[in-house]
């Protein structure tokens, strides 16, 4: 029985053997024409859209990248202006300031002189009343003296 079935396997492979390792029958350029109709199957169905779609993809990615650098530098633009604003509006509040400052120290000055002058000139006004007074009383004392003097004669003269 084991030399029926070893039998049977050579006489199979003796019948395959007919044609040698390569058979060039009808079934070689049925696979060659099978093999390019699968190419531009897939060609028309896979690769063209994948392609179309990396390639919009691509289209996206730059533009994208455009814009986002345009708006970078108009960013960067703004700010260097906004900068240069705030600076000059910086110098211009302290000129402002120092202006203000100046005015005020200068209202200030005319005031304490305007005060210093007031002052002096209620000094003199006191001295001269005083001064016055003084030659008031001076003379009301001088007539006082010269009344109790004469009173004094005349005591002095009667007794």
């Amino acid at each position: 029985m084991t030399q029926l079935f070893y039998w049977s396997i050579a006489e199979s492979i003796a019948k395959e053997s007919d044609g040698g390792l390569f058979d060039f029958n009808a079934t070689l350029p049925l696979m060659a024409l099978q093999f390019l109709i699968l190419m531009v199957l897939l060609d028309n169905i896979f690769y063209k859209p994948v392609a179309k779609v990396l390639d919009d993809r691509d289209e996206y990615i730059r533009n994208s990248l455009t814009t986002a650098s345009a708006s970078l530098n108009k960013a960067n633009q703004l700010t260097l202006q906004y900068e240069q604003e705030l600076a000059n509006a910086r110098k211009e509040a302290q000129e402002l300031i120092r202006y203000s400052q100046k005015e005020a120290q200068e209202v200030v000055l005319v005031k304490i002189k305007n005060a210093q002058k007031d002052a002096e000139n209620l000094i003199t006004e006191a001295s001269k009343q005083l001064m016055s007074q003084k030659e008031q009383a001076i003379k009301t004392l001088e007539d006082q003296v010269e009344n109790l003097s004469d009173q004094i004669r005349s005591k002095l003269l009667n007794n």
